[in-house]
């Protein structure tokens, strides 16, 4: 079958059962791996080049990993450090061990046993982000400690790859050979740091000034596609080269226009990727071996899904977030493949283990689906106490005011816009909050105000400005990136929940910004002052002059808020300087010092 009859065969699979799938509410992914399977050697047997078809589809994935790049400033990426290196660390040692530990007990060589044990500590990349984004819980709580622990379990894979000659020789040292590889990585990585802050944005802005989009998505490819061959060729992992490229370009101008011209090409080579899983399922040695297959795809899940929910409660996840996150990584993922791979030609793995362990992961990422399919409809459903609206069509609207989030912060705000003759348009996204407010005759419109269209919708374009009261600070900085976009006439007003989220927002250009509890707790304090007999009039002024020495302080931390130790410098700093001007103050007029308190 040439290559031509191949993407018609693809594409004629996917229109019929993916969304066949999607009406039986299995979802996208497991209609592309029951394609798969269908048009595999297993049954129709239309396919035979499994491996070529699997390592082009990978490209999928490093398109889905430069887009999540792009999407993640490396301001947030410091701040899932914790995350990254403490719930990712954790799990990869830990389940690493543990399944290390039973293929000892199952009487594999120890060394064999090691590689094995990580190898399927590993998760599907692919499948946990797509499933996560279709669902729309990339920035839940689990969602955000999956891809943490995604993230770091791609940067696994680089050690394991290096450490393959030394486990294939048995000297537990790593050999020359492995070392020049180590500096070859720390090489591409500089070179790609460097050409990301000094390069690509000019060279960019050089091909849109040709005012040809076809030759904008060119570029796009060509940067995505380099630097995940650049990576490859120096021994680390293709789809976690384009998430370093994608996150370089996420301060850039053009980072809208490069997601929008490569989602296309990410859906459709995801798609291929998820069917040549599907092709890749060994039927026959399932139907030989099925009771011993099926065995140990239940431990697999079993042990990585118990682990995973002990650590997230120990990281302090609710007992929901633990168990939602224990189901989307239990799983085996792609890059076991390529180190079951590896591991062959360097004659650590026989291949009948090979073969098995393949069948077994694969199996698990079938599998996955049907449990999370299980969890939405019979589990969720129990615990959930919470009804959804329908998304609200919004009333053409000629407000000055769009006001997204209509929480405790927002009524405040509204309340008085209204009593002074000023009338906005709110949008919520909590369909309970909604309800709520809708009880006392107030009009809010229930949407998610992260899609442009919606804003478009609330009177975007003809209004003046938008006030973010969300509380989520991931999804306010979202927001507030998203409407500087699409609609850069707007004025911003953010709320912002603690100094770092200011200070994020600054990073975007937002000058109005108000802190949750800031106000509040100096009107708090001048209470206490006044009532521990300070006259009300001195208490005002000095409340007036903390006030405006932390704003003044504010501004200035936030060119150095990524370093911490400066910020904490500057900190110290601030506290000395404003008690010495309270100090002054005080000093000049003796007479206002209340010996009472």
């Amino acid at each position: 079958m040439d290559l031509l009859e191949q993407i018609v065969l693809f594409l004629g699979a996917t229109v019929l059962i993916v969304p066949l799938c999607n009406y039986l509410k299995l979802g996208s992914v497991m209609g592309y791996l029951i394609a798969g399977v269908v048009i595999g050697p297993s049954v129709l047997g239309v396919v035979k080049d499994v491996d070529s078809i699997l390592h082009f589809a990978e490209l999928g994935v490093v398109l889905l990993l430069f887009i999540i790049g792009l999407e993640l400033q490396p301001s947030r990426l410091w701040v899932l450090r914790r995350s990254i290196f403490g719930l990712g660390a954790a799990q990869v040692v830990i389940t690493g061990l543990v399944l290390t530990a039973c293929a000892i007990a199952f009487g594999i060589d120890p060394t064999t046993a090691f590689l094995v044990g990580f190898a399927l500590a590993l998760s599907s990349t692919a499948f946990v982000i797509q499933t996560l984004s279709e669902k729309g819980e990339l920035t839940t709580t689990h969602g955000r400690a999956a891809f943490a622990i995604l993230l770091f379990q791609d940067l696994a894979v680089i050690p394991l790859i290096a450490v393959l000659p030394a486990l294939a020789e048995s000297t537990g040292t790593l050999d020359t050979g492995a070392l020049i590889a180590a500096i070859e990585v720390a090489a591409a990585g500089v070179l790609l740091i460097v050409l990301g802050r000094y390069f690509l944005r000019p060279v960019f802005r050089f091909v849109a000034s040709s005012a040809s989009h076809e030759i904008f998505d060119a570029l796009a490819l060509f940067i995505v596609l380099g630097v995940a061959l650049v990576m490859e060729h120096v021994g680390i992992s293709m789809a976690l080269g384009a998430f370093l490229a994608g996150m370089l370009l996420a301060d850039s101008e053009y980072r809208h226009e490069l997601e929008a011209d490569l989602l296309p090409f990410k859906g459709l080579l995801l798609g291929l990727f998820f069917i040549a899983v599907g092709m890749g399922t060994n039927l026959d040695m399932i139907v030989e071996q099925p009771l011993l297959i099926l065995a140990l795809v239940f431990g697999l899940i079993t042990i990585k899904a118990a682990i995973l929910f002990v650590i997230g409660r120990i990281s302090g996840r609710s007992n929901a977030a633990a168990f939602n996150l224990s189901l989307e990584l239990s799983q085996g993922g792609e890059f076991a493949f390529v180190l079951f791979a590896a591991a062959a030609g360097y004659a650590l793995l026989d291949k009948s283990l090979g073969d098995t362990l393949v069948a077994v992961v694969t199996v698990s990422m079938v599998v996955s689906p049907l449990l999370l399919l299980a969890n939405d409809r019979f589990i969720k459903p129990r615990f959930a106490t919470k009804s959804v609206l329908p998304e609200d069509e919004i009333e053409s609207s000629e407000h000055r005011l769009i006001m997204i989030g209509y929480g405790r912060f927002g009524q405040i705000v509204g309340r008085l816009l209204q009593s002074s003759g000023f009338e906005f348009t709110a949008l919520e996204s909590s369909s309970e909050q909604v309800k709520i407010v809708r009880q006392f005759g107030t009009k809010v419109y229930y949407g998610d105000a992260s899609r442009p269209d919606l804003l478009r919708s609330a009177g975007a374009d003809s209004a003046t400005a938008v006030l973010i009261a969300v509380d989520d600070i991931q999804k306010s900085l979202k927001l507030a990136e998203q409407t500087k976009h699409y609609f850069p006439h707007l004025t911003i007003y953010a709320r912002a929940r603690n100094r770092k989220h200011a200070h994020l927002l600054m990073d975007l250009g937002i000058t109005h910004i108000v802190r949750d509890t800031f106000h509040s707790s100096l009107a708090m304090a001048k209470e206490v002052l006044e009532d521990l007999g300070m006259p009300a009039s001195e208490a005002t002024h000095r409340v007036e002059q903390c006030r405006a020495h932390d704003e003044q302080t504010l501004r200035a931390q936030h060119a150095v808020h990524h370093d911490e130790h400066k910020l904490i410098q500057t900190s110290n700093e601030a506290a000395v300087e404003l008690e010495a001007v309270l100090q002054a103050d005080k000093d000049k007029d003796p007479d206002a010092d209340v010996h009472a308190w």
